[in-house]
């Protein structure tokens, strides 16, 4: 998809962010002796202390939903005000339908109301915010835009290069109307011979699921970290580098970075690279890990305190397919709300045990 940059004019801004977290706490110790490592070791290499992950009765789209529930209250914005349901995520509830129809239902969003999943896997909530912005654009409609993963079903317990990185997670954000820039630009990319990096071989048409892939262990996430690290070196930290040439508007503005949380010392590289001081980049992945496609969202709804109204915010997803997703954002001016938690804990049913 092309580089735009948004008219001021018909501006579309974040109006409000939400996120949710299972309420079970995953710590180093509990994921790294089944791998075969210490403690010391996944710090050391991941900057990673702890992760969350989901029950078996929390699915991606509990937690999509009480992320995108908490999103419309800090945005002041009804169900029946929303125009559009997308939901990034790898780890859908099911094949078909799409989690998006479940959490539209779920919400109350109006019957006939556009609802869809995309999946561009770690990049895919700023493909999706991309994709909602445009379509939104001169409607003075609102876009209910989610990312949210469940990678811990999809985990070999004894694989040391995933099962430490990754915890579960919802992040939300409302795209409406605004006063001033809003997004000012997008930009996406993929990458497709090098899609093998990541990856979850069985499921689907290709290798369906079957007792013989069962076995050999084919429905479990898969990566090439050493590849996926030569990855953001060589092509995400130049993509964004000669993103913000093109469309950052002030350079005397202060400008904050929100990473896709894929390992904390690979985002320590890349802001270093990239000028970022600590105090503008923006992390969660210390206690909850890798959230997939609900890192972005989920770390900016855990910054948004600390980003002054008319501040700069660039928004950077990268991984499976593999993809990069650029967002610059002029950040929304400050609301009157009463404070509300940083993260929403999953309320689980209790008819379900």
């Amino acid at each position: 998809m092309a580089p735009r940059a948004a008219p001021a004019r018909d501006a579309v801004g974040i109006l409000g962010t939400g996120s949710c977290l299972p309420g079970k706490v995953v710590t180093n110790d509990e994921v790294g002796t089944p791998a075969g490592v210490t403690d010391e070791w996944i710090s050391r290499k991941t900057a990673i202390h702890e992760r969350r992950w989901a029950t078996s009765d929390e699915a991606t789209s509990d937690l999509a939903a009480t992320a995108a529930r908490a999103a419309l209250t800090d945005a002041g914005i009804r169900p029946a005000e929303v125009s559009l349901v997308l939901v990034a995520t790898s780890t859908p509830d099911s094949p078909q339908p799409p989690t998006a129809t479940t959490v539209a239902a779920e919400l109350g969003i109006p019957a006939g109301t556009p609802a869809f999943d995309i999946n561009a896997v770690c990049s895919g909530f700023v493909f999706a915010l991309a994709t909602a912005e445009r379509m939104i654009r001169g409607t003075r409609g609102h876009a209910l835009v989610v990312g949210a993963d469940i990678y811990s079903r999809t985990l070999d317990p004894t694989d040391r290069r995933t099962v430490v990185l990754f915890g579960d997670g919802a992040g939300a954000v409302v795209l409406g109307p605004c006063e001033g820039a809003g997004v000012l630009a997008t930009e996406l990319a993929t990458f497709p011979r090098e899609r093998d990096l990541i990856r979850v071989p069985a499921g689907g048409s290709r290798i369906p699921a079957s007792p013989a892939s069962l076995e050999q262990g084919l429905h479990y996430f898969a990566m090439d970290g050493p590849a996926v690290r030569r990855f953001v070196e060589s092509r995400v930290g130049p993509l964004i580098r000669a993103f913000l040439d093109r469309h950052r508007p002030d350079r005397a503005r202060r400008l904050h970075l929100v990473p896709h949380q894929a390992n904390g010392r690979m985002i320590e590289a890349l802001a270093a690279d990239l000028g970022f001081p600590p105090e503008r980049t923006h992390t969660t992945v210390r206690h909850l890990g890798n959230t997939g496609a609900a890192s972005v969202p989920i770390t900016l709804d855990a910054a948004a305190g600390r980003i002054a109204p008319g501040d700069l915010v660039v928004l950077a997803g990268f991984g499976g397919g593999m993809s990069a997703g650029l967002a610059l954002l002029e950040w929304r001016p400050e609301r009157p709300d009463e404070p509300r938690p940083l993260f929403l804990v999953h309320p689980r049913d209790p008819r379900k045990g």
